[in-house]
């Protein structure tokens, strides 16, 4: 590995161009990447060792997929959910780290893609709308691991995809933003996982899609950035979920949307990426909680986005593939 440039490191790039992929750090601090789209839709999956800073290719998933959702168990597995494929899939499947394989589980209720999915305090697993192809979905359903069934919750009380999901510290899961057909939506609303019942709560005072969503060292969630429908946002905003309220916060420099998120170990917030309409961004800034101000920090070495950065446990960030100006790239680096 060399530096590129202070704050972003080159490491080995995929195997597999990719976006619209998955990644995941599992146990051993591998990270599964899957899925995603290299011109076709694909079924590939390979692991990044952060020891060696090398991809290794294994078996394939059973269905090929993207913008589907990966979760990992309490076991360690990996639940699949969803996704696309020529229309809205049902399947979902498990990676088990230990054996190096996959194995089909029951199959969602709802085809979905461009939904959400939550691992929820009592190891279940909450999906959430998205699209089945014709229709956006109010539906949720229930992941049980010790049973590997499916089965319906309450719907949601707005239809959405390209949402965001966040498990706050009281076990609820606050759901914000997202598009029903051609409305952007400010509405959020919140899950009880023990009432298995939505209620709206506070709205966001900028309605978004294909923003992002971060639960904050201080229970806060920090949302960010995304589109409206006709223009990328710059702003950010916090929700308090022991009053249930919305307050804007300092805006990001760069307007952008299907960007990254990483909340670092120092408390900070990393963004990545994204687009702004115009051109895919190299840039990146970091949000202070302490502070509620942006800085720009380091642009990573490849304009990119719906990429995935997943922060590894030496605290470094995982940048992987992603779309750019001029095509999809396997290319990877490390903040």
């Amino acid at each position: 590995m060399f530096c590129f440039r202070l704050g972003w490191l080159n490491t080995r790039s995929m195997n597999h161009a990719r976006y619209a992929h998955s990644a995941s750090v599992i146990a051993d601090g591998q990270v599964l990447v899957a899925g995603g789209f290299d011109g076709t839709i694909i079924g590939t999956a390979e692991l990044y060792n952060p020891l060696t800073e090398t991809w290794t290719t294994i078996r394939n998933m059973n269905h090929q997929r993207d913008s589907h959702t990966a979760s990992i168990l309490r076991d360690g597995q990996v639940l699949i959910t969803g996704g696309f494929d020529n229309g809205a899939i049902y399947s979902a499947e498990l990676y088990n780290p230990s054996t190096g394989t996959w194995a089909i589980t029951d199959r969602m209720n709802n085809s979905r893609y461009l939904h959400t999915a939550s691992v929820l305090t009592n190891g279940k697993v909450l999906v959430t709308a998205g699209s089945d192809g014709h229709d956006v979905l109010s539906s949720a359903e229930l992941y049980d691991p010790s049973t590997e069934t499916w089965s319906a919750t309450s719907s949601l009380n707005h239809e959405r995809f390209e949402h965001k999901a966040s498990v706050l510290a009281n076990g609820k899961v606050l759901v914000t933003g997202g598009q029903n057909n051609y409305n952007h939506l400010n509405i959020a609303e919140l899950y009880d996982p023990s009432t298995e019942m939505w209620t709206t709560t506070g709205s966001m005072n900028y309605a978004r899609n294909d923003h992002t969503a971060s639960v904050l060292v201080n229970g806060k969630v920090l949302v960010v950035g995304g589109s409206n429908g006709s223009d990328p946002l710059d702003s950010a905003e916090l929700y308090d979920p022991s009053t249930g309220i919305w307050t804007t916060t300092g805006s990001m420099i760069n307007a952008r949307s299907v960007h990254t998120a990483s909340v670092l170990t120092n408390g900070k917030v990393l963004i990545t990426g994204g687009h702004n309409n115009a051109n895919s961004l190299d840039i990146a800034e970091l949000y202070d909680p302490s502070t509620e101000t942006w800085t720009t920090t380091d642009s990573m070495n490849y304009a990119r986005n719906e990429h995935t950065a997943s922060v590894l446990a030496d605290g470094k960030v995982l940048v992987t593939g992603g779309l750019t100006d001029s095509g999809i790239i396997n290319n990877a680096e490390l903040y």
